[in-house]
């Protein structure tokens, strides 16, 4: 009998590492989505990888909502050429998760080339299937 509550026990374990190892890798891929979508400048992918309640913090305090977020990347006011992300660190409590990562860009707003240098956190929020980001908010990396 011990051996077989054991054994229950041990796949249940198993069962919920599994389980979360499957969000950690969705949460990952939805952050490349954002990524992807952020260099793209497409509209329809922007609108689609984050949540309509979005506020999306600037490194310089401005804040965005969803509208001005996506109109200012697809616009082409918001231009990124490259990014890259290192030092990823992802933590999901439910249907929250937190990413925190460093952000690597070029970038060519305005028609003017620069650099950027962010320290991120993002929070998504879980809606049926997939990740949408809620929140962000940059701080320049020192």
């Amino acid at each position: 009998m011990k051996k077989f509550i054991i054994l229950c026990l041990t796949l249940f374990f198993a069962n919920i590492g599994f389980s979360q190892s499957k969000e950690h890798a969705r949460v990952e891929a939805a952050v490349e989505k954002l990524k992807l979508a952020m260099i793209s400048g497409v509209r329809e992918d922007l609108a689609f990888i984050v949540d309509d309640s979005l506020s999306y913090g600037h490194s310089g305090g401005a804040v965005e909502g969803k509208a001005e977020f996506v109109e200012k990347i697809a616009s082409g006011k918001s231009d990124f050429i490259t990014i890259n992300i290192t030092d990823q660190k992802i933590s999901i409590t439910g249907n929250v998760a937190v990413v925190r990562h460093q952000l690597y860009a070029t970038n060519n707003d305005n028609g003017k080339p620069g650099e950027v240098k962010l320290k991120i956190l993002l929070v998504f929020k879980k809606a049926g299937k997939d990740w949408k980001l809620l929140a962000r908010q940059a701080i320049k990396l020192t």
